[in-house]
C-alpha cells in the first residue's frame, strides 16, 4: 500500500471523486455507498457490478492512492471495522429524510461535524500545515480569500490573525480580492478557502497573487482541483455532502478547524507577544460589555 492508508481510506476516495474519469466514478460511488460489501467482494465482482472492466478498478486504485486491489479490500475492511466498533450499536444515517425526527435531525448533524473534523485531523499534511505556518507567521501582509460561507470562515481567520498584531485582510467581494492580489509581493502570504476548489472567483484571486509573487495557500476539500494548481501549499479538509446541504455544514466546520489549526501554530511562535495582544485586545471589548 502507497499513501492510501487503512485509515481515511473512505476519505481520500470521496476527496479524489470530482478527478476520476465516469467508469471509475462508478466504482468509487460503489465503494463510498457500501464499503463493508465491497470488501467481500473479487476484482472482477465489483468490475461486474458498476459495469466496468478490471483494468477500470485497478486504476480507480492507483487514483484513490492504493497500490492494487487487495490493499483497497483491506483498508475498506479495517475502516468499516472500526467504524462499527465505535457506533456503539446505534447506527446514525449521513442523511435526512422527510420523516426525520428533529432528534434525528440533530444525531445527524452533530455526527457529521464531528466526523469532518476527526477526518480532518487525520488526513491533514502537517508538512504543508508547518510550512504555511512559518509562511504567515513572516508575511509582511496576508490576504484571505472566500465566497459565500467560505467568506465567513476567512473574515474568523483575518479577525484571529488581527488579535495577534498581525496585518490580514479577507476579501469576500470577488473584484476587491482581485484587486489586492495584484498588488501583492513576495513577502506576502494568499490563503484561499473553497470547499469544491471550483469556485472561479475565488481560484481567480489566488492565481493573480501567485502571478504577483505571494505565497499561495489553499483550503479545500478536494486535491487535485483548479484551486490547488494555483496553491504553493494545500490543507485539505474532509467533508461529505448529504440531504440538504448538511455537509457544506460540516464543510464549514472542518474549514474552521483547518484555519484554528493554522492560527494556533502561528501564535505559538511568538508565544508572549501572542499572550500580551490577546490580552490588550480582550480588555479593549470589556467596555462594550453591558454590567451583570
Amino acid at each position: 500500500m502507497s499513501s492510501g492508508t487503512a485509515h481515511g481510506a473512505l476519505v481520500r476516495i470521496r476527496a479524489a471523486l470530482p478527478s476520476m474519469r465516469p467508469a471509475q466514478r462508478r466504482v468509487a460511488e460503489a465503494v463510498l455507498s457500501d464499503p463493508e460489501g465491497v470488501a467481500q467482494l473479487s476484482i472482477s465482482r465489483l468490475a461486474e457490478h458498476c459495469e466496468t472492466s478490471v483494468a477500470t478498478v485497478m486504476r480507480f486504485c492507483r487514483s484513490a492512492g492504493f497500490d492494487g486491489y487487495p490493499e483497497l479490500r483491506f483498508a475498506l475492511a479495517s475502516e468499516t471495522g472500526r467504524a462499527a466498533g465505535a457506533a456503539d450499536g446505534v447506527p446514525v444515517s449521513p442523511d435526512i429524510d422527510r420523516d426525520a425526527s428533529l432528534a434525528d435531525i440533530v444525531a445527524t448533524i452533530a455526527s457529521n461535524d464531528a466526523a469532518a473534523i476527526k477526518d480532518t485531523a487525520a488526513t491533514l499534511d502537517l508538512v504543508a500545515l508547518a510550512a504555511a505556518v512559518d509562511a504567515v507567521a513572516t508575511a509582511r501582509r496576508i490576504d484571505v480569500y472566500g465566497i459565500g460561507a467560505s467568506g465567513f470562515v476567512g473574515q474568523d481567520l483575518q479577525q484571529k490573525l488581527n488579535r495577534i498584531g498581525l496585518l490580514a485582510f479577507a476579501w469576500p467581494d470577488p473584484h476587491a480580492a482581485i484587486t489586492s492580489a495584484a498588488l501583492l509581493e513576495p513577502d506576502c502570504v494568499a490563503i484561499a478557502i473553497s470547499h469544491t476548489g471550483t469556485t472561479t472567483d475565488t481560484v481567480d484571486a489566488l492565481r493573480a497573487a501567485g502571478r504577483s509573487g505571494a505565497r499561495t495557500v489553499a483550503i479545500t476539500n478536494f486535491e487535485p482541483s483548479p484551486l490547488t494548481r494555483h496553491a504553493d501549499l494545500v490543507l485539505t479538509t474532509a467533508a461529505r455532502e448529504t440531504t440538504f446541504r448538511s455537509g457544506a455544514m460540516a464543510s464549514r466546520i472542518a474549514q474552521l478547524a483547518v484555519i484554528d489549526c493554522l492560527f494556533v501554530g502561528v501564535a505559538q511562535r511568538s508565544y508572549d507577544r501572542t499572550m500580551s495582544a490577546l490580552s490588550r485586545t480582550y480588555q479593549a471589548v470589556q467596555s462594550r460589555r453591558e454590567p451583570s
